[in-house]
């Protein structure tokens, strides 16, 4: 399978757990003979959308944000790893995500999604119990990022992985579950 790996924590800094995840994830889709894509978000040059003219423009403002077009045009499954940040996805990655699921690229002129035949899972990391997190806020930003970005573009989301209370989570139960679902490539 071919797997794209969104690494959607804008902070470089090598502590941040989401970075471990996606590596896990990584090196063990690789050695189970998938062909993998990482992105690390921190490591681009995203600047924020101001207009209407600036989201339908035919380029985009870097090669950076092209390659990320053209891996996320191959995958058959995709992987986001975030932060939850103020209760949402950081703006950070938004960013990304209003640049590579562009007009054209990823939906028509009718709103159609155009990347189809693509499934995507979300693994999400927050210093709340994510108990919490479903219970209390209904998951809003989880379900936004679901209903509002990837199932609009066509991408169907096959699971999610909520990590709460971070700080004190164990961290190696979670890389072993990074590590599972890289294997199996879900």
């Amino acid at each position: 399978m071919n797997i794209l790996i969104i690494d959607g924590h804008p902070d470089p800094s090598k502590e941040r757990f989401c970075h471990a995840l996606a590596t896990t994830y990584q090196k063990s889709a690789e050695s189970a003979g998938h062909k993998v894509t990482m992105i690390k978000i921190a490591d681009l040059d995203i600047p924020c959308l101001r207009s209407k003219a600036e989201a339908y423009s035919d380029t985009l403002p870097s090669k950076q944000l092209e390659a990320a077009q053209e891996a996320i045009a191959l995958a058959e499954h995709i992987v986001i790893v975030y932060p939850l940040w103020l209760g949402d996805v950081p703006a950070y990655l938004k960013a990304f995500l209003e640049h590579v699921f562009s007009p054209g690229i990823a939906f028509d002129e009718k709103m159609k999604g155009k990347l189809k035949n693509k499934t995507a899972r979300i693994i999400v990391t927050m210093g709340m119990p994510a108990f919490f997190y479903r219970w209390f806020f209904w998951s809003h930003s989880l379900t936004s990022l679901k209903r509002n970005i990837l199932k609009f573009v066509g991408i169907k989301s096959i699971g999610e992985t909520l990590i709460g209370s971070i700080e004190t989570a164990d961290h190696k139960k979670w890389l072993q579950a990074a590590e599972k679902l890289g294997h199996y490539g879900i």
